[in-house]
């Protein structure tokens, strides 16, 4: 009897969601699966830094951030603004961190 009110209950969440929003969220998900946007993440946990900050404390190519800076961006994980010839990047809101933080814990358990 429990086991059919939880299945309901869970057949009612899904049914909630459209499959867009499942889309959605399924792509937002695959952006924190790759370890060097997570290093990028973190590094602008610090604060705004442009291209070449966070290539130094990365030792990384600047072809290579800039790549997944832009795939950061097109989550809206991440924002920017223009400071003469340079991009400054920066966390688009405490979400972000709240999911790293989340998913961290999880895995710490």
């Amino acid at each position: 009897m429990r086991m059919d009110r939880h299945r309901k209950e869970q057949d009612h969440r899904i049914a909630d969601v459209s499959e867009n929003e499942l889309s959605d969220l399924a792509e937002l998900f695959k952006v924190f699966g790759d370890s060097t946007r997570i290093k990028i993440l973190y590094d602008l946990f610090d604060g705004e830094k442009n291209v070449t900050e966070i290539c130094s404390d990365l030792e990384m190519n600047q072809s290579a951030v800039s790549h997944q800076l832009k795939l950061l961006k097109t989550a809206r994980l991440i924002s920017s603004r223009r400071e003469g010839k340079q991009m400054i990047y920066f966390l688009a809101d405490d979400h972000v961190k709240t999911i790293i933080a989340m998913g961290k814990e999880h895995i710490e358990e």
